[in-house]
């Protein structure tokens, strides 16, 4: 017992220096935010938070996991931005939807956090600054594109200012037992990565499309028989059981969202592009479009297509590579696509991300 007292007077001593140190930091941080008004600055800069995240990796010498250390700085940091200016973050879909959850994970619990109804909402609200930064999905390693964020790119004047990767994990929850379910209401996209648990283990049980998850955890907490399929905040939320866990199709499911923004971050080495172009209607329009990043060797990570809505068979297409628009190598490229292209437009380049939420 003797020893045990002895470690935690050690601790408490630890924790003490932790708590001169960290405000010693915000200390720093304050004055940075005062240089940072006198010249415009950004408040957040993604560039550099991805610059401190490696430095940190690189002097973690353990026991503390990678993952641990990233989480007690995302809240550092986000209680240092908070002293410089509090961040308003709009998300799309209400308090405890996957977007809240990868919001929340990008900008740590200091941010104000506003949810809006619709895509497009916060699109128009990054645009008339009522927010500093909007998060949108853009696509699930299961379902496809989200077609909405697609469409809103295309003629948006936001920039995509960072990207964040979240592991996807649902769970059903209900008041009743799992025999009693009569139905199960979630989100479309949701409901298709669970299909064939659904299947499987609720027989027979109707599956009604929510507008989103959250809401799909309220009607089940005031619906006799009804379970929803959500996240365990949602859960808390509405004081539901957690029927089962994970039962997602694909213990990968993995969505990917973008952060908007109004300005674009510097060039880090490691960085990703999204781009939109329309081509001319003819024979091999596509590949040809493709071909000049082939010959600059970059990498491409994702191509989806969108009607233009203008006329028909004509389509918008969305490129992402790895690089910089800025970088030697896709700037050559792209020289080259506007060439051959009726339209081009930069969506943004911002810090690749390699973590999953």
């Amino acid at each position: 017992m003797q020893r045990l007292n002895e470690l935690r007077i050690e601790i408490d001593n630890i924790d003490e220096q932790i708590i001169k140190l960290i405000n010693e930091r915000y200390r720093h941080v304050i004055e940075v935010g005062h240089i940072k008004k006198k010249t415009s600055h950004e408040i957040y800069v993604p560039e550099r938070e991805k610059a401190l995240i490696a430095r940190l990796d690189k002097l973690n010498n353990g026991p503390m996991t990678p993952q641990a250390l990233r989480a007690i700085y995302r809240e550092i940091m986000s209680g240092a931005i908070s002293l410089e200016k509090p961040l308003r973050i709009g998300f799309f879909g209400p308090e405890a939807s996957f977007t809240h959850l990868a919001a929340l994970g990008k900008f740590g619990h200091c941010a104000t956090y506003v949810p809006k109804t619709s895509i497009s909402d916060v699109f128009s609200d990054v645009e008339a600054e009522r927010i500093d930064y909007g998060v949108v999905p853009i696509e699930n390693s299961t379902e496809g594109a989200i077609n909405h964020t697609l469409d809103m790119l295309i003629n948006s004047s936001v920039k995509v200012c960072a990207e964040i990767n979240m592991r996807i994990h649902h769970n059903l929850l209900a008041k009743c037992r799992k025999t009693q379910i009569k139905k199960v209401y979630s989100h479309a996209q949701v409901l298709g990565q669970c299909r064939s648990w659904i299947q499987e283990n609720l027989p027979g049980v109707e599956t009604i499309e929510s507008s989103s998850s959250t809401k799909a955890s309220r009607v089940a907490s005031e619906e006799k028989y009804s379970a929803a399929i959500s996240s365990t905040l949602a859960a808390e939320m509405y004081k539901l059981n957690i029927i089962a866990d994970n039962i997602e199709d694909n213990a990968d499911n993995t969505t990917r969202f973008l952060v908007l923004g109004r300005q674009e971050p510097r060039q880090t080495g490691d960085d990703k592009t999204s781009i939109c172009y329309a081509i001319k209607d003819r024979v091999g329009a596509l590949y040809d479009s493709l071909l000049p990043f082939k010959n600059e060797k970059v990498t491409l990570t994702m191509i989806e297509s969108r009607p233009s809505k203008r006329k028909n068979w004509e389509y918008y297409f969305f490129l992402d590579f790895h690089g910089h628009h800025e970088d030697p190598a896709p700037q050559k490229a792209l020289e080259k696509l506007r060439e051959m292209c009726q339209f081009v437009r930069i969506l943004g380049s911002y810090p690749r991300s390699r973590d999953i939420l």
